[in-house]
């Protein structure tokens, strides 16, 4: 109560409807030692209804977590606080991921319970054995992406996975019932978990359901009933507990009702002593898996430190060296989706960790190889998941995958459809994780499929989201050097966009650097004119094909042009100027080609109403006649060099 109306700002009313369950956990149920926050066997507690942040930060500060301390809490959603109004991921210890948009902390959670599980199996009880907890509000259950979540966690039976439910029937608008009327737990009792009903503050039922949960063989949800607000004598149970201030006059009522008589931020030192012992208890758990560990003989502690390094592997680098001077002997006409799985074969057969999976398209995003066993309810300790057509889902787990730690995860679907994956890419972004989104039919050219399937917004779209690497690679080289740099990318999530047509091999001749950590290249430089400039064409993708036909053209006419590849446009921009000028051109006209809305190519020099590109949705038909029509060619590329000259 005090923090938020020290902030005049924040959520009051479900920290204090709450307070019983996770005291009971803190107390009796939750393993973990405040002084070691990042022991890998540690519970794992996710706060999905992120706007009751407070209570997270209460239980940090008073069971002894170091950088959570009491002027942290006073500090409440000021700027430079670790105690912003969502808990963010790498602010403080203890907090698990991001949360705040309802609903993905629960799938989050998901993909930590599904991580454990992995390396359970392949490390063994004595290293990896542990539960994950999340706290779930009406708001995280009403978002479309719970069903999914949930789904799959029925069906790969993750009963290392408790879901407590702040069933306080009141959300922003009022009680739920003004929106809702669904059954919760026959709802997650379809969908194949153990559901059990409680009263959210009796302690003797919140200890006896965690119990329960922990021997079930599937996961469990515990709908804890409960009142918003526990404690406010004029606005418990009622939504002007939810998401403003109770306010001073209210707050001297609650202390008068709860036998508070205690100042604002005054933890009374015997009260303080107890959740500091509380916060202490999973020492003596901690020294006896510290033994177990120590008792490992070198090649099984290298692996597990392995497993938990998420590094690649230093000879990585040469395996894909290899399969570029292959390919470049070879020049095969792949499709990048195919060319993705070709250094894939190669990937997943030296890196373990690589954790992959698609939402139902898998023989269409090309994610799997015969070294990735699927992962199922009898087997954790594969390497691909089966997501079913949960796309939303699927991205969120796999962030709880990559802050579990050890994984490096990578999903599937048609780039049309990172719509159903954003906010989950969003929160990846923020929170600076190495997650990699396999994104094919990247464009008009996946043809008959028509509009619906054609992304043309989409790229532009994710290359203004901040700390997001968006990668289009223009031939089977290209591909491979951009699923290096994102493996490489270990703070930043990584968009691969991929064609469904088939695409030629255009660096015909090897070289072992990686050119698209440059983010752009001249790959067909200007000849002719004392190799100085006329044109330069910008392009990524398949249309980089399209440029170097344009090039070929224009050279006959005797125009110098070159040709630039700019597979990564974050990357490229973070290059020096010098080399940014370089590669544009200092002199001559620059044209731009693009199968996507024209929308940020300006920042290069390029007026976006002159881009070769498109201008409106798409159109089902074969691939030429769409190119055709909607005027992507090598013609309206070489039009454009010699309006502009």
């Amino acid at each position: 109560m005090d923090a938020v109306q020290r902030a005049n700002s924040g959520h009051p009313g479900a920290p204090m409807g709450m307070a019983d369950i996770v005291t009971v956990l803190f107390t009796k149920h939750l393993k973990y030692d405040s002084d070691s926050p990042n022991w890998p066997d540690r519970d794992r507690l996710i706060l999905s209804n992120g706007h009751a942040s407070m209570l997270l930060y209460s239980l940090l500060y008073l069971t002894g977590y170091d950088d959570m301390t009491l002027d942290q809490l006073k500090n409440f959603r000021k700027l430079g606080s670790r105690t912003a109004g969502h808990p963010e991921y790498g602010h403080a210890s203890g907090i698990e991921t991001t949360t705040g948009p309802l609903g993905q902390g629960l799938a989050n959670a998901v993909g930590m319970a599904l991580g454990e599980r992995i390396k359970n199996e392949r490390l063994g009880n004595d290293l990896i054995d542990h539960f994950t907890y999340v706290l779930v509000g009406d708001g995280c259950l009403m978002e479309g992406i719970s069903h999914e979540a949930i789904s799959l966690a029925g069906h790969l039976k993750l009963s290392k996975l408790i879901v407590m439910f702040d069933d306080n029937n009141i959300s922003i608008d009022g009680s739920t019932d003004l929106s809702v009327s669904d059954d919760q737990v026959a709802r997650f009792a379809a969908s194949g978990w153990d559901v059990l009903s409680i009263d959210g503050h009796n302690y003797e039922s919140i200890d006896e359901a965690l119990t329960m949960a922990k021997q079930s063989d599937r996961p469990t949800m515990i709908a804890c009933k409960t009142k918003i607000g526990f404690g406010s004598p004029n606005k418990e149970g009622s939504a002007s507990a939810h998401g403003s201030p109770l306010g001073d006059d209210e707050i001297n009522v609650t202390r008068d009702n709860l036998d508070w008589p205690h100042k604002p931020f005054d933890v009374p030192s015997e009260i303080l002593s107890a959740w500091r012992a509380a916060g202490s208890r999973g020492k003596s758990e901690l020294k006896i898996w510290q033994e177990k560990f120590s008792s490992l003989d070198e090649i099984k502690r290298a692996e597990f430190e392995e497993m938990l390094s998420d590094k690649v592997p230093n000879d990585i680098n040469k395996y894909i060296i290899d399969h570029k001077r292959q390919v470049s002997n070879e020049k095969p006409k792949w499709a990048t989706r195919k060319s993705s799985e070709e250094i894939l074969k190669v990937l997943t057969k030296q890196m373990p960790n690589l954790i992959g999976g698609s939402a139902d398209l898998t023989g269409s995003n090309n994610t799997k190889t015969d070294s990735t066993i699927p992962i199922s309810a009898d087997k954790y300790g594969g390497s691909y998941i089966y997501y079913g057509v949960r796309e939303h889902a699927m991205a969120a787990i796999m962030n709880g995958l990559a802050l579990h730690g050890g994984f490096i995860p990578y999903g599937g679907t048609f780039l049309t459809f990172t719509d159903y994956c954003r906010p989950s890419i969003r929160l990846a972004a923020l929170m600076g994780l190495r997650v990699i989104y396999v994104m094919t039919h990247d464009s008009i050219g996946l043809g008959e499929d028509g509009p619906t399937h054609q992304p043309v917004e989409h790229i532009s779209s994710l290359r203004a989201m901040p700390n997001l690497n968006l990668f289009r690679p223009a031939d089977p080289i290209e591909t491979a050097e951009c699923w290096q740099l994102a493996l490489e990318s270990t703070s930043t999530p990584s968009v691969l966009a991929l064609t469904r047509q088939g695409l030629p091999t255009l660096r015909e001749t090897h070289t072992e650097r990686n050119m698209c950590a440059l983010g752009a290249y001249v790959i067909e430089p200007a000849e002719g004119n004392g190799d100085e400039r006329q044109a330069t064409i910008l392009a990524t993708g398949s249309e980089v094909e399209i440029a170097i036909a344009a090039r070929k053209i224009l050279q006959l006419e005797g125009i110098a042009t070159a040709v630039v590849s700019m597979p990564c446009w974050e990357l490229f921009d973070k290059q020096p100027k010098s080399y940014r000028e370089e590669v544009l051109g200092r002199v001559g006209v620059r044209v731009a080609v693009e199968a996507s809305v024209t929308f940020g190519w300006s920042r290069y020099g390029v007026d976006e109403f002159k881009v070769v590109g498109m201008q409106s949705f798409g159109a089902s038909a074969p691939l030429s006649d769409v190119y055709s029509h909607f005027g992507i060619t090598t013609e309206a590329v070489v039009n454009a060099v010699r309006s502009e000259l």
